[in-house]
């Protein structure tokens, strides 16, 4: 485990209204900087020693399963110097006779517990994926067993999202960038020395020297969502290493790296799109969805600002305001037409101000703690410009093209992707593990990108870009409300582990059309075939569960 004494730096000077303590931007185009980049590692890399791979000593770790620790470099610049452990955790193949290596499974995020991941979800995997492989997950760097990094204690982390409105004024701005200063000292102070090592460059290491601490000489790897960004750049950095890639929910590698305000801006719209339709089938079929009254629109509109201005107590004593709302929202969303109807209820339950609704549960100090990986990462992955005037005009363009649920996440506190430019063009730490090469991974073998057209969390276009970015790529269409594919979809499952287990590689352009409608009533559990676990939930604090709703 890597440890390390809390140290103070220099408190960083808070911003006002004008955002005066940031710096304008470097010159400089991306292009250019990622060909520096590349003969800079490679010249690097040449005189660097490699580093020592890791020993896993496994034991027993209930259910099956097998658990170690992994220690790597903190700083793969000095290979040879301090180390940082990983929580690793597999569970063997279930047919010895079927093998053929061993599966990486990562989730989404950045944030949520790789060892948890295939824990959670090992018993839902289809059967053909558990016979050939050990299953394998583990922690990346920073999250839950692995060092996982603080920025706000949970008192503080309450207090910004209890404060957060799901109408904020026209004076949020200011307020926000203040805040957001606020939550990069609180990183400084509590995980200082941590940050500059948590991204993804790094974890793409991290994935090869475990690779090779379980003797595969090629990876074999899913990954949803973050996970797909994780396993791009490690196909970028490790193309010939690459035996099969399934990445599911995809990013846009490009505009999350170097255009992120443009990435974010596709992310405001796809999450809006998704409520916009929701709310159009509660207009279309009101019996079924329960809320609105015949005006589902004029009724969240409502409900949110009179939620603002008199939230509903909690059972634990909190209170839930229409920021509660739009933050379960954002998440909840991602189940796809299955949840419209429990979506509906649960709307007219906050309406009721019943606070057993499962939109009025405020995020917990489980939802913490993936949370602040989540913003930390992003910040060193992507590149924002320093200007305060981009920042100002792009949070403020976000806000208006996605009126639903997009102000609340623009001027909130930072948690979700939505709400992190405020931090990351303020961010404070050096970005030593920052990948910035170029996403072609030539000479790779083929790999399978998945899409779905009406995903809220990564836009559809992100699958599309991601598939023509690759050098030996093929894009499986999905056509469904809904984050993600596998586990959602049998034909997009049956293509993942015809893939995985037989290396048979679906058409590019293969569409698959199975999403499961809104049932006619709410379901106490999703339908049969429709869900992996938390292959489509990720942490449970994360998105609420909803299979005990009626």
């Amino acid at each position: 485990m890597y440890h390390h004494t809390r140290r103070r730096p220099r408190r960083l000077r808070l911003v006002g209204a004008a955002v005066t303590a940031l710096v304008l931007a470097a010159t400089g185009t991306a292009t250019q900087a990622m060909a520096a980049q590349d003969t800079a590692r490679k010249a690097q890399s040449a005189k660097t020693p490699p580093p020592p791979v890791p020993t896993l000593t496994w034991s027993d770790c209930q259910g099956g399963f097998e658990c170690a620790n992994a220690d790597v470099p903190l700083d793969y610049r000095e290979p040879q110097g301090r180390t940082i452990t990983l929580a690793v955790v597999r569970k063997k193949a279930a047919d010895p006779a079927k093998r053929k290596g061993t599966l990486f499974m990562q989730p989404g995020g950045p944030g949520n517990s790789g060892v948890d991941f295939v824990r959670n979800n090992y018993e839902d995997l289809p059967a053909a994926l558990r016979d050939s492989f050990d299953v394998f997950g583990y922690d990346v760097r920073g999250v839950g067993r692995s060092s996982a990094l603080t920025c706000f204690d949970d008192a503080r982390y309450t207090k910004a999202v209890t404060d957060a409105k799901g109408v904020p004024g026209p004076d949020a701005f200011g307020p926000a960038v203040r805040e957001a200063a606020e939550f990069n000292q609180a990183c400084l102070d509590n995980s200082g020395p941590l940050l500059p090592y948590v991204g993804t460059e790094y974890v793409a290491r991290d994935i090869d020297l475990l690779r090779q601490a379980l003797g595969e000489e090629q990876l074999t790897y899913y990954g949803r969502s973050f996970g797909s960004y994780i396993g791009t750049v490690y196909a970028a950095m490790f193309p010939k290493r690459v035996r099969a890639l399934s990445l599911d929910g995809a990013y846009d590698p490009y505009k999350y790296a170097y255009r992120p305000y443009d990435y974010d801006s596709a992310q405001y719209r796809a999450l809006d799109g998704s409520m916009s339709r929701f709310l159009d089938w509660c207009a279309a079929d009101p019996a079924t969805c329960g809320f609105g009254d015949g005006d589902p629109r004029g009724a969240f509109e409502k409900l949110k600002s009179d939620l603002d201005a008199n939230p509903v107590p909690t059972a634990n004593g909190g209170q839930a305001n229409g920021y509660t709302l739009v933050y379960r929202l954002m998440f909840n969303i991602n189940e796809g037409k299955v949840i419209w109807p429990s979506l509906g209820a649960a709307l007219k339950k906050a309406q009721l101000r019943d606070n057993t609704s499962f939109l009025l549960r405020p995020p917990s100090p489980a939802s913490f703690d993936f949370l602040g990986p989540n913003v930390v990462v992003e910040c060193v992955d992507k590149d924002y410009p320093r200007s305060p005037h981009k920042l100002k005009r792009n949070v403020t363009a976000n806000a208006k093209a996605a009126p639903l649920l997009g102000p609340a996440m623009a001027y909130g506190p930072p948690t979700y992707d939505h709400q992190h430019a405020t931090a990351c063009v303020q961010w404070p730490a050096e970005k030593a593990s920052r990948y910035d090469g170029s996403f072609r991974a030539k000479g790779s073998a083929p790999i399978l990108v998945l899409g779905t057209t009406g995903d809220p969390d990564t836009p559809y276009q992100d699958a599309v870009a991601l598939s023509r970015q690759l050098d030996n790529a093929s894009l499986l269409t999905f056509q469904a409300e809904g984050h993600t594919a596998f586990g959602r979809s049998a034909c997009a499952t049956d293509a993942v582990v015809g893939y995985l287990v037989d290396l048979k590689v679906p058409a590019s352009g293969t569409t698959c059309a199975d999403e499961t409608q809104p049932p006619s009533t709410t379901p106490k559990k999703a339908p049969p075939g429709t869900t992996l676990g938390e292959l489509r939930n990720g942490v449970n604090e994360r998105v609420e569960r909803i299979g005990d709703v009626s």
